[in-house]
C-alpha cells in the first residue's frame, strides 16, 4: 500500500508563496524608500533654487540701495562743502562790517566834534592813532575841537596838538592857525572790551 504524504507538499507550497510574498513586500518597501528619496531630493532642490533666487534677488535690491545711499552721501558731503563756504563768507562779510563801521563811526565823531570857527584840510590813519590837519580861526578854536574830541569817549586821552602856527591869508584878509593833531580812535566793540565794570579799581 502506497502512502502520499500531501500535508508536506501543502506545507512545501506555502513556504514558497510566503517567501515570495516577503520578497514583494521588500521590494515595494525599497520602491516607497526610494520614491520617498527622490521626493524628498526634488523638494530639497527646488527650495534651495527658490532661496538662490531670493537671495539674487535681496542682493540686487542692496545694491541697488547702496548706489542710491552713495549718491545721497555724496549729496550731504556737497552740501557739507556749500555750508562751510557759506560760514566763511558770512564770517568774512561780519569782519569786513566791523571794520567799516570803525572808520565811519570815527568820521561821525570828527564832524560832531568840530566848532563853527574850524575846518579840516586832511587825515591820515596807521594802526595806532590818527592825524588830523586843519585851519582855525583862533587857538580856541582848536583848543575846544581838541576838549570836543576827547569828550566823545571815542578818543584816548590826551588828543595831543602836534602843531600850531598861524598863517597870513590874503582872501580873506586875516590870520588862521594851521594845526595838526593826533590821538588814538577807540572803536566801540574796544571800549566794550576795555570798559571797567561800576566798583572795580583800575590796576
Amino acid at each position: 500500500m502506497i502512502r502520499i504524504n500531501l500535508l508536506a507538499v501543502e506545507r512545501e507550497r506555502t513556504k514558497k508563496r510566503s517567501t515570495f510574498q516577503t520578497g514583494q513586500k521588500v521590494t515595494v518597501a525599497c520602491s516607497a524608500v526610494l520614491v520617498l528619496a527622490v521626493v524628498t531630493i526634488a523638494w530639497r532642490y527646488l527650495s534651495l533654487n527658490n532661496e538662490s533666487k531670493q537671495l539674487d534677488v535681496d542682493i540686487s535690491n542692496s545694491q541697488q540701495e547702496a548706489s542710491r545711499l552713495h549718491a545721497i552721501i555724496l549729496q550731504v558731503q556737497e552740501f557739507e562743502q556749500r555750508k562751510a563756504q557759506l560760514q566763511q563768507r558770512v564770517v568774512l562779510i561780519e569782519q569786513l562790517r566791523k571794520s567799516q563801521a570803525g572808520p565811519v563811526h570815527m568820521l561821525d565823531q570828527i564832524s560832531r566834534s568840530l566848532p563853527p570857527a574850524l575846518w579840516l584840510t586832511s587825515m591820515k590813519q596807521d594802526d595806532v592813532s590818527i592825524t588830523i590837519d586843519g585851519r582855525a580861526t583862533s587857538l580856541t578854536a582848536l583848543s575846544d575841537f581838541v576838549a570836543n574830541l576827547e569828550a566823545t569817549g571815542y578818543f584816548k586821552k590826551s588828543v595831543e596838538i602836534v602843531s600850531s602856527q598861524t598863517e597870513v591869508m590874503t582872501a580873506p584878509s586875516g590870520d588862521v592857525v594851521k594845526f595838526s593833531v593826533k590821538g588814538a580812535f577807540v572803536t566801540p566793540n574796544d571800549q566794550a572790551k576795555g570798559a571797567v565794570p561800576p566798583g572795580a579799581v583800575k590796576k
